[in-house]
């Protein structure tokens, strides 16, 4: 199936085929190649609108993710029709994660590839608003991008280290 990627925001240059072939491992080391994924690089005025919205926080962030289905964490959906091939969407605060990555001097492309895991996790379930989630996410998180790094020799970790 596959990934939609959508640049709704021009303040910084994002590299859209090396993200694009990340979120494409990533889905498939969750076992969810077959489910399309709708991914919105977005700048901040968005990311922030939609985040007072959703969450009542009115900042910007660096992921919000919308699930087409409700899981349980760890679960695939069970697809009825062809529209239930369907993930969610993604939407990756790239003005957000590059002013982070000024500050830090991390590297912008491994950073939103780490932050769409996190959004991919989100998508299926996984939530990290208790410890024991926090800790089955984080789990999920390291399988998957020890798959992404295995295929591209980097040495990607989860946003959610430090977390608890």
């Amino acid at each position: 199936m596959s990934v939609v990627l959508r640049n709704a925001q021009r303040a910084v240059p994002v590299r859209r085929v090396p993200l694009r072939r990340a979120v494409c491992a990533l889905r498939a080391a969750l076992g969810a190649a077959r489910f399309d994924v709708g991914l919105v690089c977005a700048g901040n005025g968005l990311m922030q609108r939609l985040n007072s919205v959703y969450r009542q926080r009115p900042e910007p962030t660096d992921v919000l993710s919308f699930p087409f289905h409700r899981l349980v964490a760890g679960e695939l959906p069970r697809p009825r029709c062809r529209d239930d091939y369907n993930l969610g969407d993604i939407f990756l605060g790239v003005e957000y994660i590059h002013q982070q990555c000024c500050d830090t001097g991390e590297d912008f492309d491994s950073v939103l590839a780490v932050t769409a895991a996190h959004g991919l996790c989100h998508l299926l379930g996984y939530q990290h608003t208790t410890k024991p989630e926090w800790q089955q996410m984080y789990e999920k998180e390291t399988e998957i991008l020890e798959e992404l790094n295995r295929l591209t020799g980097a040495s990607l970790r989860p946003l959610t280290a430090g977390l608890f």
